[in-house]
């Protein structure tokens, strides 16, 4: 452990925190130069402490940097870290920093184990060291995306007696349908993220890792380990979530209990987090018990709304009215606060529940006839069918009339029968402008996002009538049904929350296919990511272990009439 003073912050470099087993975890406590006891904003993850966001996340960082200055202003930037507080955007407000290299990751030794109760108590422990400390008021705060985000639930749960608050920016919460299993479709994102975000920065990687660029340390010393060493070290996580595909202890440990969430919450979504962070956002405010919680939702890039202007000082809005006691006006805050999606622009709106209230759940039905989404309902009997690898069957409305807004989640009733066993189903919520080119947007990754996306695989359809809503079905995910190949049988699918403003003379459209959706232009790429982006981000379904061609690559066949209603719920929202 080493202090130094440095850009008007005492900063001490690689504090041990011991734990209950005897394993000693390091972290990095940044607070004010002079003597006090200030609260603390603490996050604990396996990115590196000691790695800078320029250095590890590239492309990120430039991106960043050139849609919001004001990100990168107002900072020297030396302490920049992914997805963690900016400390000289803190201290200098009163507030000490501490940022945890979770166990097995970075500069903490250990069994690299992600989201397991072991971590979740890991983090406990570290909010009540921070608590105990001289410079410390007591009092503890969390704040952090992705990550740094969705771990607060599950610490939140234990109820650790000071943790005053938490701000999940941007995080999942759970562990089967947020983002490893959608709809029961195993999602690629979790193997490559291990191998492109989580070995390089393992606990052992040491001289063949990167060194801090403030203190010259390895980030991922002070020891290097061979890669037998390291394999050794750490959960096969990909293995491990392949060989589970229906949802049971091993998910369920790595979600939060929702009701023993008593602590005051800001939950901040990001329309474009389709594929794991915006569902848990929405989970997370609607069910977990605290009586003070508040939903944020905003669009863009994943990483930059958190340190912008907009988004620190909400985040200290909030963390000084719980951590400081400050009477600025946060009591009053309205429970909800959008930034409502326009096609070239966000205007912010300000809510008191979620969904709306005055929400208007509209019936859209797929019609064969002319392959209109339509306000009535389908008489003849009809049935469509399509290769599941191709592109799919779109229905679409007449160009609207008058501006739409669709904001909250949508439901989508179909029948389907397959050639095989099973079917899986890629819904996808489009909009088309008058020259019919589709309206996509910049996503929480992708900047070629579509509007709505949900999945289901036609084995899973079972639902849990005590979590379902009409506008937002529930899978249970604990048997399979497996399908008798050309025998209809009626699915739900959940679509999750998104938000436009349709503009007059627009069309609002649905796909069903049985892949991904793809942007119809060039490919994107981020240094972090793998695979090229082409609408979905990372967070594809393309693996052949859990989706074999002889199985997922047959016939679809979707079926209408007075007995199969087929129909897109949508949450239209009047103007106030």
């Amino acid at each position: 452990m080493k202090v130094e003073i440095r850009d008007c912050m005492c900063v001490d470099w690689d504090v041990p925190i011991a734990v209950d087993d005897g394993l000693v975890l390091r972290a990095d406590v940044f607070r004010p130069v002079r003597e006090g006891r200030y609260p603390a904003i603490l996050s604990y993850g396996p990115y590196g402490k000691g790695l800078a966001f320029q250095e590890g996340y590239k492309t990120a960082w430039e991106i960043m940097a050139r849609d919001y200055p004001d990100a990168v202003s107002g900072t020297s930037n030396k302490y920049a870290n992914w997805e963690v507080v900016d400390p000289e955007k803190w201290v200098r407000d009163g507030y000490a920093c501490v940022r945890v290299d979770s166990r097995g990751a970075g500069r903490s030794p250990g069994f690299l184990c992600h989201n397991n109760a072991r971590e979740s108590r890991d983090l406990h422990l570290c909010i009540e060291w921070a608590a105990a400390q001289a410079w410390c008021s007591g009092k503890v705060g969390l704040n952090g995306i992705s990550y740094y985000a969705s771990n607060q639930w599950r610490a939140a749960a234990t109820q650790p007696p000071h943790l005053a608050a938490i701000c999940v920016w941007e995080g999942w919460s759970d562990n089967y349908r947020d983002g490893n299993r959608h709809g029961g479709i195993i999602c690629s994102f979790r193997k490559n993220w291990q191998d492109m975000q989580v070995k390089t920065v393992q606990h052992g990687v040491g001289e063949r890792g990167a060194r801090s660029r403030v203190t010259g340390e390895l980030v991922c010393g002070p020891e290097t380990l061979s890669e037998e060493e390291l394999a050794r070290n750490r959960e096969d996580m990909w293995s491990e979530l392949l060989a589970r595909e229906l949802d049971g202890p091993y998910y369920r440990e790595r979600s939060p209990d929702f009701s023993k969430i008593s602590v005051p919450l800001l939950s901040a979504a990001n329309w474009g987090g389709q594929g794991l962070h915006t569902r848990g956002n929405f989970e997370g405010y609607t069910r977990s018990a605290s009586k003070q919680k508040w939903l944020e939702v905003h669009g863009g890039s994943h990483w930059a709304p958190f340190y912008t202007d907009y988004g620190v000082d909400l985040q200290k809005r909030f963390f000084d009215h719980f951590l400081k006691g400050a009477d600025n006006g946060w009591d009053t805050q309205p429970r909800v606060q959008l930034q409502v999606r326009h096609v070239d622009r966000f205007v912010e709106r300000r809510e008191n529940e979620w969904p709306l209230a005055r929400t208007q759940w509209t019936r859209f039905h797929l019609d064969p006839d002319g392959m209109r989404l339509s306000p009535s309902p389908v008489s003849a009997d009809r049935s469509l069918g399509y290769d599941a690898m191709g592109e799919g069957l779109t229905f679409s409305t007449p160009p609207l009339a008058r501006e739409t807004e669709i904001t909250g989640p949508s439901a989508l009733k179909l029948f389907v029968s397959s050639s095989t066993a099973d079917a899986d189903i890629f819904a996808v919520l489009r909009v088309f402008d008058p020259n019919g080119n589709e309206v996509v947007f910049q996503g929480a990754l992708d900047p070629h996002t579509p509007i709505g996306q949900g999945w289901l695989r036609a084995s899973h359809r079972k639902l849990d009538p005590k979590l379902s809503l009409p506008y937002r079905p529930y899978h249970a995910h604990d048997e399979k049904q497996p399908l008798a190949p050309g025998e209809a049988v009626e699915l739900d699918v959940e679509i999750w929350p998104t938000c436009i403003v349709v503009p007059r003379g627009h069309r609002i459209a649905l796909t069903v296919r049985g892949r991904d959706y793809e942007y119809a232009g060039e490919a994107a790429t981020l240094s972090n990511m793998k695979n090229p982006m082409r609408g979905c981000g990372p967070f594809v379904h393309d693996d052949p272990t859990d989706r074999p061609p002889k199985v997922f690559g047959g016939r679809v066949t979707l079926h209408f009439g007075a007995g199969r209603q087929a129909f897109l719920l949508l949450p239209i929202v009047p103007q106030k």
